[in-house]
């Protein structure tokens, strides 16, 4: 190409231009960067000069530059070709990169695919499935974009957590982290998560759920479902806390697993609450925050908008229509779990002996 442009001027065509592109494509392919790609070829090209004039034998000053100059246009347009051909193959190979690595992350937190085989597709995602891992949540409270943060958060997390072994993707508008469990010396992976979230979305608040962490491939699959059901256990009880934890939810996981014996609680100890004057909910949620609170009763009355005599009033009203006195150690935990029994079931909206609630 540089010779005929040197002899004739002729610029390369099409096909000349297009098999340049294909060594581009080969460059990326092969792991060479772009820079060292292109001063490759200009290195190419002012080497090949030197040997121009031996092999050509230009006749004078105004004809070397001539020469010069369609050899520089030839060099030009072939390095152009070059970097297209590059860039095309990089991002190919991102989006290949990008589809595999959700294709992983899928069979992951299902845990239904072939263990042997998950193991060597994670392998060139740093992901060491012999070791014990767990699975992070962080659904926004709003309509928040997640499209955006996964990039970003991933550095973070690789930051704070010190390991490469750290995998962040979207799914069902939520994103996901799994990451390698983190010893009692490493910054908390939950604790990470939300501040740099709330911290880069400001306006958007985050609750953010963690696993318990668990080996092998299904250990995946298993904390991403611990997170999950946190997450939605949450929104049902309508808690205001916004770091989840999967050991500090069990006790709702308890309650769920028998529910003919929470449903005969909830209609044994609160359902007595819907004689009250306007209904069972105002009682229910009064006894509700006095539990969330600590059983404080002003802090209660703060989050309620109402007096502490109001509140005090309630109390005593619930301890009278069920029997189990909420300002009562004794019968606080009774009445506690059927609270949240009740929260758990949709319980006065839903009629318990319809079965609505199943």
């Amino acid at each position: 190409m540089l010779v005929d442009a040197a002899t004739s001027g002729r610029l390369p065509d099409r096909s000349e231009l297009d098999a340049v592109g294909h060594n581009g494509r080969r460059a990326a392919e092969l792991g060479v960067s772009a820079g060292n790609a292109v001063q490759l070829y200009l290195s190419a090209g002012w080497r090949l000069w030197r040997e121009l004039p031996d092999t050509v034998g230009f006749p004078d000053t105004v004809a070397t530059a001539r020469a010069a100059e369609a050899v520089l246009r030839t060099v030009d347009l072939a390095v152009a070709a070059l970097a297209d051909g590059y860039t095309a193959a990089r991002r190919d190979m991102v989006r290949n990169e990008e589809t595999l690595r959700r294709e992983v992350i899928e069979d992951l937190l299902r845990g239904d695919g072939d263990a042997a085989g998950l193991v060597q597709r994670a392998e060139p995602f740093g992901l060491d499935l012999g070791r014990p891992h767990q699975v992070a949540l962080a659904a926004p409270h709003g309509a928040a974009r997640t499209d955006t943060v996964p990039a970003a958060l991933e550095r973070s997390v690789v930051d704070g957590v010190g390991d490469r072994d750290v995998l962040v993707a979207t799914k069902d508008g939520r994103i996901v982290v799994v990451a390698p469990a983190t010893s009692v010396h490493d910054p908390d992976l939950g604790v990470l998560l939300h501040r740099d979230l709330n911290r880069s979305s400001s306006a958007t608040p985050w609750r953010v759920a963690v696993g318990r962490p668990h080996p092998g491939s299904y250990g995946i699959a298993r904390s991403y479902e611990e997170a999950r059901d946190a997450l939605g256990t949450a929104a049902r009880l309508r808690l205001r806390t916004s770091l989840l934890r999967a050991e500090d939810m069990l006790v709702y996981r308890v309650l769920l697993r028998d529910q003919p014996a929470i449903t005969d609680l909830v209609q044994t100890v609160v359902a007595p609450l819907a004689q009250a004057r306007g209904g069972a909910q105002p009682l229910l949620n009064t006894a509700e925050t006095y539990f969330a609170t600590g059983c404080v009763t002003a802090e209660t009355a703060r989050r309620l908008n109402l007096s502490v005599r109001a509140v005090s009033y309630r109390l005593e009203r619930i301890a009278e229509l069920t029997g189990h006195d909420p300002t009562d150690p004794s019968h606080r935990f009774t009445l506690h779990a059927a609270v949240l029994g009740a929260r758990l079931l949709d319980w006065p909206e839903h009629d318990l002996r319809t079965g609505d609630a199943d």
